[in-house]
């Protein structure tokens, strides 16, 4: 599949992988200069790029597990979902979990983007639902 993306800024970098099997294509922070993430706080973070994502898909924006887990920061709103009309830029607010203040650089890889298919469905208001074995078993009911 071939997607379309545009430069909005001339040091964008494109989408890339890892690896061949990597089924996330990392997202650069386009920036003139390194910014600080403080503590417990959330900074919006360019990529410079708009992206055409085709009809029956959506951009899944998702945490780079090694800047997580060893920087403490992630998306703010955990997945982001960029939807195929959108044609602005990709900006990922960028939240910082840990107690220290984090520096993002330019060029620096910040998110992860995978293309994902969903189902368009239409809601139905019904006054009953089918019977499951489960019913209305909440939290924990499975035994975990």
């Amino acid at each position: 599949m071939n997607i379309q993306v545009k430069k909005l800024k001339s040091n964008a970098q494109l989408p890339t992988r890892g690896s061949a099997y990597a089924a996330g294509y990392d997202l650069y922070a386009c920036l003139e200069e390194a910014i600080t993430v403080p503590a417990g706080e959330t900074v919006k973070v360019g990529t410079g790029l708009s992206i055409a994502v085709p009809e029956g898909y959506f951009g899944a924006i998702f945490a780079r597990s090694g800047l997580a887990a060893k920087e403490g920061l992630r998306p703010a709103n955990c997945v982001g979902v960029a939807d195929s009309d959108y044609r602005g830029e990709y900006i990922v607010a960028l939240h910082n979990d840990s107690a220290v203040a984090r520096v993002v650089t330019p060029g620096e890889r910040i998110a992860q983007l995978v293309i994902m298919p969903f189902l368009s469905v239409t809601f139905e208001e019904a006054q009953t639902l089918d019977e499951t074995e489960r019913g209305e078993g909440g939290f924990g009911s499975t035994g975990k």
